[in-house]
């Protein structure tokens, strides 16, 4: 087994919310599992030779198991159909060890948690790690329904419940998220978090930044993405800085498939510029940036790209492989 890799057995699975499964997963042999920050995520290796990556729900302070909630997604390539249908109690899984893309803002003096969906995960994370450190924050969720709303009970029981408000699609439009109102005046020290489906996150991000605030006190990660393809999208080389070997890419293939196809492994996860995994340093040449993961300063340096998705600008890319 890979040395970065865990595996854990499903000790339990439950039907957390309508078309949303709760999985605690906790160590083959029922050791202590490595410690996480909220916000973090896991990799799960799930059969079929598909990984999709699951933030963590539980209480940091936790060290017996992880809890990850899924969403039975319609539009599934697999991943959540898999996790629902095919996994079940008992089976054992190949995670990877915490990784978090997505971490508190220690500095911050007052922290707003924006959930919609089940990208309510992570920030619950975060509201229990806040409430437990004693700091000042506010929840606010947003979901279709209350049937669909996982954690509902968690949070209403618990210690900070006080400081969470829902808002459903299907009740009345006084107690729905009023996003220029609460956004109106970013204040310094003020960090805003937000993750649930794409539509949601650009209304958050795109209000915010209109509203004025600053790049700094956004913190965001996208579930998933819709790749988008443009009529521009050209074929183009990429160079590998290590042996100066030189790759075409088509214009129907993403810059992975072209270096799957000649031999070269990438590591992939999420295939849609969401996760991270296959970042990859730039070294010369123009990226043309297709992902959701990079911040938007952080794509304007052009020294780093996703090739799962992101594509090229100039003629040449020269890659750090």
């Amino acid at each position: 087994m890979n040395t970065s890799t865990l595996r854990v057995r499903v000790a339990r699975k439950t039907v957390e919310a309508l078309d949303i499964c709760l999985f605690e997963l906790v160590d083959v042999n029922d050791a202590p599992l490595p410690a996480f920050s909220a916000g973090s995520h896991v990799d799960v290796h799930l059969p079929g030779g598909l990984t999709r990556q699951y933030s963590l729900c539980n209480d940091p302070t936790e060290s017996h198991r992880y809890l990850i909630g899924v969403l039975k997604d319609p539009a599934s390539r697999g991943g959540s159909k898999s996790m629902h249908e095919a996994v079940k109690e008992g089976d054992v899984l190949e995670i990877s060890m915490p990784r978090n893309h997505f971490p508190l803002a220690h500095e911050a003096r007052r922290n707003v948690l924006l959930a919609g969906g089940i990208g309510v995960t992570p920030i619950l994370c975060m509201a229990e790690r806040l409430a437990n450190a004693g700091a000042d924050f506010v929840m606010h969720y947003c979901a279709r329904s209350k049937e669909r709303t996982a954690f509902h009970d968690r949070i209403t029981s618990s210690s900070f419940a006080h400081k969470v408000q829902f808002h459903f699609d299907d009740r009345a439009v006084e107690q729905k998220l009023d996003l220029p109102s609460l956004l109106a005046v970013p204040e310094p020290g003020t960090h805003l978090y937000v993750c649930g489906p794409q539509g949601f996150m650009d209304a958050v991000l795109g209000t915010a930044r209109a509203q004025g605030w600053p790049e700094a006190q956004l913190h965001f990660e996208f579930f998933s993405a819709q790749v988008v393809k443009s009529d521009s999208d050209a074929s183009f080389e990429v160079k590998l800085a290590s042996s100066d070997r030189v790759i075409v890419v088509p214009a129907d293939k993403t810059v992975a498939q072209a270096l799957a196809e000649a031999g070269i492994d990438v590591p992939l996860s999420c295939e849609q510029g969401v996760c991270g995994t296959c970042l990859t340093r730039v070294l010369a040449g123009q990226p043309d940036h297709k992902d959701m993961y990079l911040t938007p300063a952080e794509q304007a340096a052009n020294d780093q790209f996703l090739p799962c998705c992101s594509r090229s600008k100039s003629a040449l890319l020269v890659l750090d492989l």
